[in-house]
């Protein structure tokens, strides 16, 4: 049986729709991204899913439980830690996590080796007595998941979880997260980072609710089925404007002093270059590229 399955999952607040027959399924061990823009209908999702929220229509199981009917059940089985999770600024590390032993009732006996262990493994041993509210932003987002962590859950709920912390601790927050798939732990993780998405085994786009595309990551990125090139203008935008005007271009997309133009098949890239070069856009160089999962999200979005 799957960890995570829906079926037609729906929300609606007033006239809109947040998460529009969501159909997901996925597997135990696995790591997945939920991939998408604020506003996407991530976090709903997340909130359906842990039974926190009561969905407008369809259905969805977490760990074999209904979180139509047995939502107090999935809590015992799931970690969730939302985009602003709940730390105690004024209790140190230790009792933040010793708090939420108590909130899981986790047994005493336990307790010990189970909290050496996520004081290992977050790198928080030496900072255990120091209040959270003085702890940097990574620290509190592996605070975070320490707490979420505790009772040992079979499946871990991650609502943005490295949204606004830096790059070293975004790479460390990620290796926790392997570490955790080798013990078989299922992980439905949220983000708007497309080089995170990168990272999971599994993805979905999802747009305005609804799921655009899911697969692995590499087959999402060759899925476009389209040429593309990278272009170095010497002015990025105004040659935007100059490819938007070109015949034979699917789609072009500025990324900082570069182009990332996809074109029909009947296209050729030097006729491109050469159209730039003739409305006065100089052009350093060019090369093919295999899509980003941001063209492929652009693209998508388009259609």
């Amino acid at each position: 049986m799957p960890a995570i399955k829906t079926s037609n999952l729906t929300k609606s607040f007033n006239h809109i729709t947040a998460v529009n027959n969501l159909n997901l399924e996925i597997r135990k061990g696995e790591l997945y991204g939920l991939v998408g823009p604020d506003g996407a209908g991530k976090s709903t999702t997340m909130r359906l899913l842990t039974a926190i929220m009561d969905p407008t229509s369809g259905d969805a199981w977490v760990a074999g439980h209904s979180i139509m009917s047995e939502g107090e059940l999935i809590k015992e089985k799931i970690g969730y830690m939302s985009q602003r999770f709940g730390l105690y600024e004024d209790l140190t590390v230790m009792e933040n996590i010793l708090f939420y032993a108590d909130l899981y009732e986790v047994l005493k006996k336990e307790r010990p080796q189970r909290i050496e262990r996520l004081l290992g493994f977050s790198n928080l041993a030496p900072f255990k007595d120091r209040l959270a509210g003085k702890l940097s932003g990574g620290m509190k987002q592996k605070l975070g998941l320490a707490c979420a962590l505790i009772h040992t859950p079979e499946v871990l709920f991650l609502d943005e979880p490295t949204n606004g912390v830096d790059p070293v601790s975004r790479r460390d927050f990620w290796k926790i997260l392997y570490d955790l798939l080798k013990e078989d732990v299922t992980i439905l993780v949220s983000t708007a980072y497309l080089d995170e998405a990168e990272r999971c085994t599994r993805i979905g786009l999802m747009h305005n609710g609804v799921i655009l595309i899911e697969d692995e990551p590499k087959n999402i990125r060759s899925s476009l089925q389209l040429h593309m090139i990278e272009v170095w203008p010497d002015n990025a935008r105004s040659a935007v404007t100059t490819v938007k005007r070109m015949g034979g271009v699917h789609s072009v997309s500025l990324y900082g002093d570069r182009l990332h133009i996809t074109l029909e098949k009947k296209m050729n890239p030097a006729e491109v270059v050469a159209q730039l070069r003739h409305a006065g856009n100089e052009v350093k160089d060019f090369r093919d590229i295999l899509p980003s999962l941001e063209d492929v999200f652009i693209s998508l979005v388009e259609k």
